[in-house]
């Protein structure tokens, strides 16, 4: 089994309520085990910034699926809750991204891991440093943790806990 680390984040329709299902939806699916979901955050848009805040939050799991088949379900899911991309950046009822997927890195266009942005995102890490703060990025051998304290603090004022 591989530990994998996930974001998810919504700010079209009801965004709570989408990420719920779509945790259950994730929790469901056979294969995965020990699934350890953050709290709820409020975040601010990054890249278009003309948009609602986001609701995001990130998972932390064991599979044994690999990690192509893995992305394929996970855009299932973000299809199944009417996902459109517009445009890079834009408000979306739901995305997935797999941050981790255990030591592996790829550079494959379809897949690149590490998520090649988290390190920069505070939208990412402040979740995932609740359920996984030791958890190390080979990429940087540094914790999530060490990456969170390592953002700048405006960026780390942007992100605060709500109740899911």
């Amino acid at each position: 089994m591989t530990k994998v680390l996930l974001s998810l984040g919504s700010n079209l329709g009801d965004s709570i309520d989408i990420l719920n299902h779509a945790i259950d939806d994730i929790k469901g699916k056979d294969g995965i085990k020990k699934v350890v979901v953050s709290p709820f955050y409020k975040t601010k848009p990054v890249g278009f910034l003309d948009q609602d805040d986001f609701v995001n939050l990130a998972l932390s799991l064991e599979t044994d699926i690999n990690s192509f088949e893995l992305l394929d379900f996970l855009s299932s899911l973000e299809l199944k809750y009417k996902r459109v991309r517009l445009f890079k950046d834009g408000p979306r009822t739901l995305d997935i991204d797999i941050i981790a997927y255990g030591d592996t890195k790829s550079d494959d266009k379809k897949l690149t891991l590490p998520h090649p942005r988290m390190q920069d995102r505070a939208f990412v890490l402040a979740p995932l440093k609740d359920i996984e703060p030791d958890f190390l990025v080979t990429k940087f051998n540094q914790s999530i943790k060490e990456l969170f304290d390592a953002l700048p603090t405006k960026e780390k004022q942007d992100v605060k806990v709500i109740n899911g």
